[in-house]
């Protein structure tokens, strides 16, 4: 997935903190990630992304309410992506949902 790409005006928003520890499975991986973002972006509610990799994997997506991850979480084709990454892409990940009540930047 791209990184940065938080087009957010206000700060306060919510967070899905997806961190994940990958199996040596790449089949069809890199495709259904970028479609995931795609399909994250038509999402009503969906305000960004950021997303790092190295032993770790970190994505951090960003929305205006609990309402549109819970949309977003629900969605039969994330759900079907979600039951591929538990059966063959990771060997293990931690979800969470955050409140984003401040934000600063440099530069």
């Amino acid at each position: 997935m791209p990184q940065d790409q938080t087009p957010i005006d206000s700060p306060v928003c919510w967070a899905v903190i997806f961190t994940s520890v990958r199996t040596k499975s790449n089949d069809g991986y890199a495709a259904t990630a970028g479609r995931m973002l795609e399909l994250a972006q038509s999402m009503p509610g969906f305000l960004g992304v950021d997303s790092a990799r190295e032993d770790v994997g970190i994505t951090v997506s960003y929305w205006e309410s609990v309402e549109a991850i819970r949309a977003w979480r629900e969605h039969p084709e994330h759900q079907a992506a979600q039951a591929r990454g538990r059966k063959e892409w990771y060997a293990s990940f931690t979800t969470r949902v955050c409140k984003v009540e401040r934000e600063s930047r440099f530069p």
